[in-house]
């Protein structure tokens, strides 16, 4: 392990060991998120989902720095990805339910409400297939555009605030990647299964759940941008 790996990995617990040690930053953390959700979201994916991407820089490069990476850019993008993911959670959790109750799955509702069961299981299942086969593959594009117009313009802020050329980053996106990897692979086999266990928690380990797959998201996210790279 190198030296930046050992302040990386110092810094990363003290974010996180306040929560740990201290009830009350954790009672205040939970009750500033019930009452400020996305505000609470756009920071943390800001912070972690970047965090995330760092360390998939790392994996490749070496560094969790590279001039042209754009880490200010970058933390702009997954606060208001973060924003758009908390509302698809709110919208498939509430919604998905009241389908399966239109379908005849009986306590689809209140199943949620209550102790785990078969039922149970079922809704959490069915609203993480939803949220991830609808939302997150315009989510996941979406994210690779904005990767690429920011290393387009170097990484710098000025330059992150010039038009995002959609269409012809559109076109030249590394499909085989988007679509064999990202797609075909981290949804079914990581994403599905990990919001399953992610609805099935009780709503305030749901909080720090998610933040922590704010940081696998924004690794896998970044495995993917380096390997349309090549």
């Amino acid at each position: 392990m190198k030296r930046q790996d050992i302040i990386f990995a110092f810094g990363f617990i003290l974010l996180f060991l306040p929560f740990f040690i201290s009830q009350s930053v954790f009672d205040f953390y939970i009750d500033f998120n019930k009452a400020h959700g996305m505000m609470t979201s756009f920071v943390k994916f800001a912070v972690l989902a970047t965090l995330g991407e760092l360390i998939g820089l790392r994996l490749r490069a070496g560094n969790y720095y590279q001039a042209g990476f754009g880490i200010l850019p970058r933390a702009i993008v997954w606060g208001f990805l973060g924003l758009t993911i908390k509302l698809a959670f709110v919208i498939f959790a509430a919604g998905t339910p009241v389908f399966l109750s239109y379908l005849g799955v009986e306590g689809a509702v209140d199943a949620m409400k209550g102790d785990f069961s078969l039922v149970k299981l079922l809704v959490a299942f069915a609203t993480s297939a939803c949220l991830n086969l609808i939302y997150a593959p315009v989510m996941m594009t979406l994210h690779k555009i904005t990767d690429t117009h920011i290393l387009d313009n170097g990484g710098t802020l000025s330059g992150f605030m010039r038009p995002i050329q959609i269409s012809r980053i559109f076109i030249n996106l590394n499909w085989d990647v988007q679509w064999n990897f990202v797609f075909k692979k981290t949804i079914p086999f990581f994403w599905i299964p990990a919001h399953t266990i992610t609805f099935l928690l009780p709503p305030d380990f749901q909080v720090l759940f998610a933040a922590l797959l704010g940081i696998v998201l924004g690794v896998l996210l970044a495995i993917a941008s380096l390997k349309s790279s090549k």
